[in-house]
């Protein structure tokens, strides 16, 4: 195994902000999922061969219609101007199309769908559209970062709502939040099969916080990054089949993960057409849109490559097994998921007092693994790694085995 380098959690976390930033910039906390990945480019550098389960970075190859229609599209030369910032109009009608072939939803492709540079950024500028200085976004804890900081950017007030005491505690609580708190919650966010505990949920779900939403007057904003990538026949429904939810809600689609077009950045943003237009006023302050043929080359991908995100789907599975069934008969309590190309693995008993944070850095220097800790999606993800299933079986066999050498239970 690699030597150690001398680094602690108190390193990892400290953050040098020069003078002339923003007070904006003073209100982020250090980026921590970036200084694991200092420890990581690091010890590459001394040549070390670190297993990457680190970030939800897809690395099968995208289906090669898809890059042979880019390809052909890039060489139009119609195709290399600036482009519409709400994307083409072929695309958005074959987003709608999607959706109602997927979940039965009907959507207006003119007022209802906009194509944005990937859906983390579309989420970002959204928010700078809804929120403000004053205003409260609720969110279910842990979270992906972005879906903190992203109101917190905007000027918002963040308030987390843990999801450790189930679907029927968190609707609860929220139910709670919206009756006492002042001001009242103006967004919730949301995100299922969810990031990173991959935790799924059923319609109903969703029937009620369209109630709450309707009776409390707060806006809905579902991350439905891996809607796509299900398993052992879980089918995830979109927030926007409950009957009313356009009229409180838009949800985000992306190709990233189903379609393995990380690097292509495109997503979508679909549903409230009012939001939809905020998003659209405010993304054409920022940029003219994205690439006509990664456009073009979308329309291929979602007309007819949806067998091959199913196989991928498939692969994501087969990987889960590998990697969970490893865990446990290494003696780790691995829940294995519905969803997702993560698994949410409590830290072994032993080491747990370390903290995951620690306990990551741990994983890098002794087995040569790098995970993410679960502190970096908030106080509630603390004792908890998100272990992604980016690698292929061969590799995840000898993750495992590189774990269990490292930490013998």
């Amino acid at each position: 195994m690699s030597d150690t380098i001398g680094i602690t959690t108190d390193a990892l976390l400290t953050t040098d902000i020069p003078s002339l930033a923003s007070e904006r910039m003073r209100r982020l906390p250090p980026y921590l999922f970036g200084t694991i990945n200092r420890v990581k480019d690091e010890l590459r550098r001394k040549d070390v061969d670190i297993i990457d389960l680190g970030m939800g970075n897809p690395n099968d190859p995208t289906p090669k219609v898809i890059v042979d229609k880019l390809i052909e599209a890039a060489a139009d030369r119609r195709n290399q101007r600036y482009s519409s910032s709400s994307g083409i109009s072929g695309l958005r009608k074959e987003v709608a199309q999607f959706y109602q072939a997927t979940w039965n939803v009907d959507l207006d492709p003119d007022d209802e769908v906009i194509a944005t540079l990937g859906t983390k950024e579309g989420f970002s500028h959204l928010c700078l559209a809804l929120l403000g200085p004053g205003d409260v976004a609720i969110t279910p804890t842990p979270a992906f970062p972005i879906h903190i900081y992203g109101p917190v950017i905007a000027g918002a007030n963040v308030i987390g709502i843990s999801m450790g005491g189930g679907d029927e505690r968190l609707l609860s609580n929220l139910d709670h939040m919206c009756r006492n708190l002042y001001p009242q919650p103006k967004v919730l966010i949301l995100n299922y099969p969810h990031n990173p505990t991959a935790h799924t949920v059923e319609l109903d779900f969703y029937k009620e916080v369209v109630r709450l939403a309707k009776q409390f007057g707060f806006y809905v904003i579902h991350d439905f990054a891996y809607g796509l990538t299900t398993f052992d026949g879980y089918e995830a429904p979109s927030f926007l089949q409950v009957p009313g939810a356009k009229e409180v809600g838009i949800e985000s689609l992306t190709m990233s993960k189903g379609f393995n077009m990380a690097g292509w950045r495109i997503g979508f943003f679909v549903g409230n057409p009012d939001m939809v237009r905020l998003l659209g006023d405010i993304k054409g302050y920022y940029d003219y849109g994205i690439f006509q043929a990664i456009q073009i080359a979308s329309v291929i991908a979602l007309r007819h490559c949806v067998d091959d995100m199913r196989e991928q789907a498939r692969v994501y599975e087969n990987r889960r097994d590998v990697l969970c069934t490893g865990l446990e008969r290494a003696g780790w309590q691995v829940t294995p998921p519905s969803g997702t190309m993560f698994a949410w693995a409590p830290i072994p008993e032993p080491y747990a007092q370390m903290g995951s944070l620690q306990f990551a850095v741990q994983c890098l220097q002794k087995a040569e693994v790098a995970v993410a800790p679960g502190r970096g999606f908030g106080e509630d993800g603390e004792g908890f790694l998100r272990i992604a299933l980016v690698e292929n079986e061969h590799r995840l066999q000898q993750a495992v085995r590189q774990l269990r050498r490292a930490f013998p239970l």
